[in-house]
């Protein structure tokens, strides 16, 4: 079940229909089949063989979709990062996979080139004009490229893709995503949300992120078009949903809420729309409310998803409202369990931490494991289930409850930020003797990050100073929004830092 096998199925199927759009420019299926095998074929020339990683650094256009298909196409495991990450975050990403190329766009030199000291040998391939003296132009292995069909892949292995999420140790861990998990995935997706061929699918958010490129990927494997948007702007969203005709777009919180207002001051609009997907943090019932008023026809679902484990809950139309503070129930195929400490099952309504499974690990939604670490992977996974770190509990009706963040990670703008990345980044600082982040109630985005800090002795630092500092450690999504300077934490008995306490704090401010 490879997913390059089904996209040239429906390049034979629906060959002139057009396969992906973003901005003036557009795929047929049958050209996007086409230019992907010469790509492929151009890549195994240079070397690249089954299993090797191929890093795409990459924002949102054609270019990220002709190389992700390429590579897989091709026998490569992608690893797609976001533009957003600064070079000692991609360097640890480079240097943890060893890719056999790094794909980037000139504009994203800078970042690449210090990150590949990590992997010298990584062939640098530049996606668009102005390749620099020993950079391969994406161009030029699409015109080389023999056009016939790259060979046919074996079964096994089936590894896709790595999407890299930091652990509780805030140190990035690659979740291996398998061809069955996504092809799986998809298909599971499209019977509960009915979508078909005939839709027409908006992508918002960033496409190195599961959330946007599932979009894409449902449309390839439906053999539906897919419209890109190479970055949000509630404007253009709302232009492009009626000159395209878009029928099923997904958002996040502050996605829908950037949108909302800019609707606010439109008429009408959206008539198209049939289906929204809501995911991301936690999404307020108040927003879901002004969706459905906006759009009274449009089907609603939300979901509560997870880079490892892919798609785990799903809440229909007839359920926001009644069940909105709840994720759902679990997708058909995908087992839910909440535990103790001890990994027994807690009664009804009681807290724990959730469990999910979905057969094997790497054959249907939850991933294969974390690239290369054992240990972590040790400590995921219990009896085939994986450990989510959130805890949460389950009614009587076997809707789920999202209560809190055993790993402390925030959820801004529907981008995970772990507090221990946020945390070294400031420690690192002269000044900063300690400090701790949690995420605080923020309008537009869900959440913010806030850090509380202990300088040093003697030491003076303003929050500016620190928010600076971080600008060179951490992508602009993960620097503190919010800086308290404090004497000290609150603490456990055993002198770890009560992190709820300084939440309730941050809320209060």
């Amino acid at each position: 079940m490879k997913f390059g096998t089904v996209v040239a199925a429906q390049a034979r199927r629906v060959p002139h229909r057009v396969a992906v759009a973003c901005g003036p420019e557009r795929l047929t299926f049958a050209a996007l089949e086409a230019r992907t095998s010469r790509l492929a074929n151009a890549l195994l020339a240079r070397g690249l063989r089954p299993g090797d990683r191929v890093v795409l650094y990459l924002g949102n256009g054609l270019p990220f979709v002709e190389a992700f298909l390429a590579v897989v196409k091709a026998g490569g495991v992608v690893v797609p990062v976001s533009t957003r990450l600064v070079a000692p975050e991609l360097r640890h990403i480079v240097g943890a996979t060893r890719p056999f190329a790094v794909v980037f766009e000139p504009g994203g030199r800078a970042v690449v080139g210090p990150a590949r000291e990590a992997a010298p040998g990584a062939l640098p391939v530049v996606a668009g004009a102005g390749a620099a003296a020993g950079e391969v132009p994406l161009a030029g292995l699409l015109e080389t490229g023999d056009p016939a069909p790259p060979p046919r892949l074996p079964p096994a292995p089936d590894d896709l893709m790595i999407l890299y999420t930091s652990g509780t140790t805030g140190v990035p861990k690659g979740a291996v995503i398998t061809h069955s998990n996504l092809v799986t995935q998809t298909y599971m997706n499209v019977a509960v949300w009915q979508l078909t061929e005939a839709d027409r699918f908006l992508a918002t958010t960033p496409l190195a992120h599961r959330i946007g490129l599932a979009r894409v990927t449902c449309g390839l494997l439906l053999g539906a078009t897919s419209v890109v948007m190479p970055r949000f702007d509630a404007a253009e969203a709302a232009r492009l949903i009626d000159a395209e005709g878009i029928t099923v777009t997904g958002m996040v919180p502050t996605v829908a809420r950037m949108l909302l207002d800019h609707l606010d001051g439109v008429p009408a609009g959206g008539e198209s729309l049939r289906v929204v997907l809501v995911t991301g943090e936690a999404f307020p019932v108040e927003v879901k409310r002004r969706l459905q008023a906006r759009w009274p026809r449009v089907r609603m679902y939300s979901f509560f998803a997870m880079t490892e484990a892919g798609t785990v809950t799903t809440l229909g139309p007839g359920e926001q409202i009644s069940h909105g503070t709840t994720v759902g129930r679990a997708l058909p195929g995908v087992e839910v369990r909440v535990v103790d400490d001890q990994d027994q099952d807690v009664p009804v309504g009681e807290v724990g931490e959730i469990l999910v499974r979905s057969g094997e690990p790497g054959r249907y939604t939850v991933m294969r494991g974390y690239y290369e670490d054992s240990a972590a992977n040790a400590e995921a996974f219990v009896d085939g289930f994986f450990r989510t770190g959130d805890l949460g509990r389950l009614d009587a009706d076997g809707y789920l409850s999202i209560v809190d963040r055993r790993k402390d990670m925030i959820l801004s703008g529907g981008l995970n930020i772990y507090s221990k990345e946020v945390e070294r980044a400031l420690e690192s600082h002269p000044a900063v003797a300690e400090a701790a982040v949690v995420g605080v109630p923020d309008e537009r985005f869900g959440e913010a990050v806030c850090a509380y800090v202990m300088r040093e002795p003697g030491a003076t630092v303003t929050a500016d100073e620190l928010i600076e500092h971080c600008r060179g450690l951490l992508a602009g999504y993960k620097r503190p929004r919010h800086v308290r300077f404090v004497d000290d934490l609150p603490r456990t008995s055993v002198g770890k830092v009560v992190k709820a306490a300084l939440r309730a704090r941050g809320a209060e401010g």
